[in-house]
This record gives structure tokens, sequence and C-alpha cells, in this order.
């Protein structure tokens, strides 16, 4: 069993589903897409821990992006789960969702890993995707949430909800962006935004960033936007 059964399997174990089997992905072509898995009776919320493994992220020091993603995110799915929403991880340990891509025939270990964190969408029915990233900017004034958005009236009414949200939690006014470059807003057919958590070339944010209450303040307020949009709609 390799690592993204592993984590569909302990991921309904922790979610109190059902299971007949753990899902396999494909070895030699992608897998078509499935809307219904006798696993998920539910849509479920998918929070995509950016980075892992090889690939680290943005840095500051020997601070990594990947950690403050997995950090976060492990957070983010617990009160989601408080709240009894369904919810699944795609990493919960330091590793490369490369590594588990036997299907798609690229050298480039970076295009197999974003492959894979679409897949999941694919594999299982998918009521929301929120990818979560660390910011970096030469200019070390800049601060604050940012959330990129699917060309999608959904993805851009969650994305709203979630930045309101931050905006509050750093005391500033941000905007949304249109993440019209990045591969998983543009292969994720379900609503998808990516939260982009504070700026890590800020020290205001980073002491926020790599401080456990932080981060729980910055998960709370990411789960506070993602319940009002699932609320509203």
């Amino acid at each position: 069993m390799n690592k993204f059964s592993k984590l569909l399997f302990s991921s309904l174990i922790t979610a109190s589903l059902a299971v007949a089997s753990p899902l396999q992905v494909m070895s030699q072509a992608a897998p078509e897409e499935v809307k219904q898995h006798p696993a998920f009776p539910r849509d479920v919320i998918i929070i995509d821990a950016g980075h892992g493994g090889v690939d680290g992220g943005t840095s500051f020091q020997n601070i990594l992006e990947k950690d403050i993603t997995l950090a976060i995110s492990q957070k983010v799915f617990m009160l989601l789960r408080s709240k009894g929403y369904h919810a699944i991880l795609n990493r919960t340990g330091d590793y490369a969702l490369s590594d588990d891509n036997h299907w798609l025939k690229s050298r480039s270990r970076h295009q197999k890993d974003l492959a894979q964190r679409k897949e999941l969408s694919q594999q299982i029915p998918t009521l929301v995707v929120v990818s979560l990233h660390v910011n970096w900017s030469r200019n070390t004034a800049n601060r604050g949430g940012l959330v990129l958005f699917q060309k999608e009236g959904r993805s851009v009414m969650l994305a709203l909800a979630i930045q309101e949200q931050l905006d509050q939690l750093y005391g500033l006014k941000g905007s949304i962006k249109h993440g019209r470059p990045f591969y998983l807003l543009n292969q994720v057919a379900d609503p998808a935004v990516i939260v982009e958590t504070g700026f890590l070339s800020n020290a205001q944010d980073r002491a926020m960033l790599t401080d456990r209450r932080g981060q729980l303040k910055i998960a709370k307020a990411i789960v506070n936007g993602i319940n009002y949009y699932l609320t509203a709609i």
C-alpha cells in the first residue's frame, strides 16, 4: 500500500466512515474522474498541505514552508471535524506526493506532485479544495493573508469568505486574486482556492506562522471562512 492509499485509509478511519477497501492509484494511465465512492457517503473538504519532502517551499533561515503548511493544515482538519464536516488531508507527514504518482509519465517531479494533488479530488466526491501555502516577498513590509481563486463563481465566494476572516486576524484589508497561472486552480473541477497564510519574509507574520497559537488562529480564520461559505451557498 503506497502513501496515497495509506492516507485515504487513515482519513477514513478518522472520519469514522465505513470502508470496503482503500483507494488504489492506477499505475499506467491517469484515472478517470470518479464522483461516487462507497467509502465516502458525503462530499468531503480536501485540505491540501502545500509542498513536502524534498520540496521545502519558501524558507527563512531554517524555517521551511512545508512544515508550516502541514501544521496549519492539521489544525484546519481537526477544527472542521469538530464542526461535523467530513474532511481529509492529502498528506499527514513530511513526504512528497510525487513519490506516490506512478501513473503520470513525466520526468518532472514537480508536475507529478501537482498531478497527484489534483488526483485526490477526482477519486472522491469533493465539496471544496483548500490548498495552504506561505507567501514571500522581497519587500519585507508586505504582510497578511492572500487567497487565490479559480475563474469560477463558487471559488470566488469561498475566497472572499476566507479573505475576510484573514483580514480580521491580521488587521488588514486585503484583496483576493485570480490564480491564473496555478496548476491546481486550473485543473481541479470542484471549487478550489489557494490560501497564502502569511508572509514568511515579514517578521510579524513569521512570528504568527511559527507559533502554535498563531497557527491555530490562522486555522480558525480559514475554517470560519469555509464554514461561512458552506452555510451561505
